[in-house]
């Protein structure tokens, strides 16, 4: 069970990245005509997708089962990001993401709801940090074909080769994975209302608020980091590489922070690391000679995408069986709105000439306001029994 969703959240690591690894080709060439602007359009109608299908198919997952969800997601994604392969514009291209975002919003949040299920108490820190290794082995696997690949095959041959695997993946899943001992198939009214009951209204808001900051760091840097390097008057081919050491930085601190929030609790964890975001990002403002700019992007790393997975892991601490996939759905749903608000944000900063240094001042300024959003989730959440059965069947 645990390597097929850890495979699938690969698949979603591979769309992190990918945009943000074609986009310097895309307005390099000016493939149909494409400015930082529309490139920001188009990457914010795929985002949009992702948001809908987080908000949807977490809820759906509840509902119909984790397993055949997430079939259903996986199937979807990569029809889809085949498709952007002979996308013959930028108007059909962005359509292909928008469906494409649709299932890769849902598939995150089903994982990561399942593979909980499976983990015993006391380690879910290490189940969530390790099945979301997948979602940044998928993205620095993107980056390194992206430097290897789009030389020799150009940009459309990364979305065939991202949209294979599941022609593997697809039918193992549908044979070999088990269903949620938790699934209790309750009705979408009752499971998306036990989130606002008086044992979770204010952990949910928080999360959320979270969330958008985690993702809004998440998707900024991955879309618009080798640009902004490339402002700053690195070149192309380590513009890439920095974008490639970002996210093995990230595998790096999620293999420590799953620990780290087994052993000493995943809220001062989920603090801990924001706030080193928040370091580290300010950080990459200062031009860094040599070897140290590539030290503080591999830290930046460590801290900036493992502090949104933290959040998915205290989401899946504080909610039940009932609703567990509901509430990660839509905390990862809301969080989609900061993961549209990074490159509209990283896109307005380019075109304005001002991404370096004062990106990194913003980006910093958002890792700041995700510690104090896991701040004000309080020390006594959790699922109270009232709560918990308004989400059991009637």
């Amino acid at each position: 069970m645990l390597p097929l969703c850890w495979t699938a959240v690969l698949l979603d690591g591979f769309d992190l990245v990918v945009l943000g690894t074609v986009l310097p080709v895309l307005l390099q060439d000016r493939v149909w005509g494409l400015t930082p602007a529309s490139a920001s359009a188009v990457s914010t109608v795929g985002l949009v997708g992702m948001m809908l299908g987080a908000l949807a198919i977490g809820t759906v997952t509840d509902v119909i089962g984790r397993r055949r969800a997430l079939v259903l997601a996986v199937t979807g994604f990569s029809a889809c990001t085949l498709l952007c392969a002979f996308a013959p514009s930028a108007l059909v291209f962005a359509v292909l993401r928008f469906l494409a975002g649709l299932g890769l919003g849902g598939c995150l949040p089903t994982a990561i709801a399942l593979v909980n299920e499976f983990t015993g108490p006391g380690r879910g820190g290490r189940a969530t940090t390790l099945i979301m290794t997948g979602y940044h082995v998928g993205a620095v696997l993107t980056a390194l074909l992206g430097i290897v690949v789009i030389p020799v095959w150009g940009w459309r041959a990364l979305f065939v080769i991202g949209a294979a695997p599941a022609l593997v993946l697809v039918p193992l899943m549908a044979r070999r994975l088990p269903e949620s001992r938790g699934f209790s198939g309750t009705s979408a009214r009752r499971v998306v209302g036990s989130l606002f009951t008086p044992g979770l209204l204010r952990a949910t808001l928080a999360f959320w608020v979270a969330s958008f900051m985690g993702l809004l760091l998440v998707y900024g840097l991955n879309t618009w980091l080798p640009q902004i390097m490339r402002q700053a008057g690195y070149p192309l081919g380590a513009a890439l590489g920095l974008l490639l050491t970002l996210n093995v930085g990230a595998v790096v601190g999620l293999l420590v922070a799953g620990a780290v929030a087994d052993r000493v609790g995943v809220r001062p964890a989920t603090l801990a690391w924001f706030t080193g975001s928040a370091l580290f990002l300010a950080l990459l403002s200062v031009r860094l000679p040599g070897a140290g700019v590539y030290l503080a992007v591999l830290l930046a790393g460590c801290f900036v995408f493992s502090a949104q997975v933290l959040v998915y892991a205290y989401v899946g601490r504080t909610y039940g069986d009932g609703n567990r996939a509901t509430g990660l759905g839509w905390t990862a749903g809301v969080g989609r709105v900061g993961a549209i608000c990074g490159p509209l944000l990283g896109g307005a900063l380019l075109t304005a000439g001002l991404a370096h240094p004062w990106g990194f001042y913003a980006f910093a300024l958002v890792a700041a306001l995700g510690a104090l959003a896991v701040a004000a989730v309080g020390t006594r959440t959790g699922i109270t029994r009232a709560a918990q059965r308004r989400v059991e069947p009637a």
